[in-house]
């Protein structure tokens, strides 16, 4: 099971970002490729404090919902997001890509990380394997 935790599915997601490109156009979805580089980048970035979004209520917060959903579910198209993960698509596109590898690796090494505003509290594991199945999600949405 992929995770961002380990390097080689790091690798992966970053050599599956570096083919994107900013006339990349969705499969599916409304997102551009500049708005989906900083809209995966916003719950690694909550995460580790960087980012403030208050704690959402609902059924993600169920432990065997959060399981099934981090762990085994396939993710369905065009899911609603929280509003504070909504990226304008603004800045450099190629300095964007760039940042978010290296908050990639900083996400990864992380050993205190702070509870998802949707999930709830979630160990370095879990919060491993979801941002690799977010980052996934959003890389197929582009045909990566």
């Amino acid at each position: 099971m992929k995770t961002v935790r380990e390097a080689p599915a790091r690798k992966e997601i970053l050599a599956r970002m570096a083919r994107l490109e900013p006339g990349t156009k969705p499969k599916w979805g409304k997102m551009t490729a500049a708005q989906m580089v900083g809209h995966v980048a916003r719950p690694m970035s909550g995460a580790m404090g960087e980012l403030h979004v208050a704690a959402k209520p609902g059924p993600l917060r169920n432990r065997i919902i959060r399981y099934l959903v981090i762990y085994v579910l396939p993710w369905p198209r065009g899911a609603p997001t929280l509003p504070e993960y909504i990226d304008a698509g603004d800045g450099d596109f190629a300095r964007n890509v760039k940042a978010l590898g290296a908050l990639l690796e900083r996400f990864a090494a992380a050993q205190t990380l702070l509870p998802h505003p949707a999930f709830g509290a979630l160990s370095p594991k879990d919060w491993g394997r979801l941002t690799y199945r977010h980052l996934d999600h959003h890389l197929k949405q582009f045909g990566l």
